[in-house]
């Protein structure tokens, strides 16, 4: 393995802990491309309205994580009868993914903490 390519990759470990925006858009885009109003509505849905971002977070957000190339804008386009060509999609690259995952992996240590504390870790709605 490269070595001198590895010391200049950053740690992931020292991205987290994430934003609740940047951690839920990552979420939102695991599972399939989205263009940003649907990126919105999804993180709204599954945080049971507790996460909400408007368009400047929103778009502000995915401005940074293109620039850390953690997500990228997608060419593929749905079928122009149910699309606006207006909007950009947007989908989680390797690198956005790996940070994605070592943060689900922080929050399972935490609670794995919790619990070992005797807390409750039952999530609540």
């Amino acid at each position: 393995m490269d070595t001198s390519a590895m010391a200049s990759q950053p740690d992931i470990q020292s991205f987290l802990p994430l934003t609740p925006a940047v951690f839920h858009i990552l979420l939102s885009l695991a599972s399939g491309e989205r263009h940003g109003y649907a990126i919105m509505e999804e993180v709204k849905q599954t945080t049971n309205g507790r996460v909400k971002m408007g368009p400047g977070t929103l778009y502000g957000t995915i401005k940074r994580l293109l620039e850390n190339k953690w997500v990228e804008e997608s060419d593929r386009r749905p079928d122009p009868d149910n699309d606006d060509e207006r909007r950009r999609y947007y989908r989680l690259t390797d690198q956005g993914n790996k940070v994605m995952r070592a943060e689900i992996q922080r929050y399972a240590q935490v609670l794995d903490t919790a619990k070992a504390k005797g807390l409750p870790v039952l999530a609540t709605t």
